[in-house]
């Protein structure tokens, strides 16, 4: 008896999480990926514009942010290898109040 106390509100808990998962959209779930020629850059912020759409996007990023790779994910940088006029991908989320959140830059 004492068993079932323990295991039934762990199985409501995953219930309810895996309920509040489905329910919000797609795009909250997965990261998004944004292409194009950094533009600014700086310790906390980070502008890209895509040169086909002519669309940019600022990303913002905590101060030693440190999650920069090459293109095939063996090297790693540091901010300072990133300048203007640069193509980057940029993989990112989009957290409350429609903030763009860098989680890992690309230098291609």
């Amino acid at each position: 008896m004492a068993a079932m106390k323990t295991v039934a509100p762990r199985a409501v808990t995953a219930l309810v999480l895996g309920l509040a998962a489905a329910m919000l959209p797609h795009a909250a779930l997965a990261a998004n990926r944004f292409y194009g020629i950094v533009r600014h850059v700086s310790t906390t912020n980070i502008k890209v514009e895509n040169p086909r759409s002519h669309e940019t996007l600022s990303f913002e990023m905590w101060p030693k942010f440190d999650r920069i790779f090459s293109r095939d994910g063996k090297t790693t940088y540091q901010m300072r290898d990133i300048k203007r006029g640069r193509y980057v991908e940029v993989i990112y989320d989009q957290k409350a109040f429609g903030l763009r959140h860098a989680d890992t830059i690309v230098l291609y």
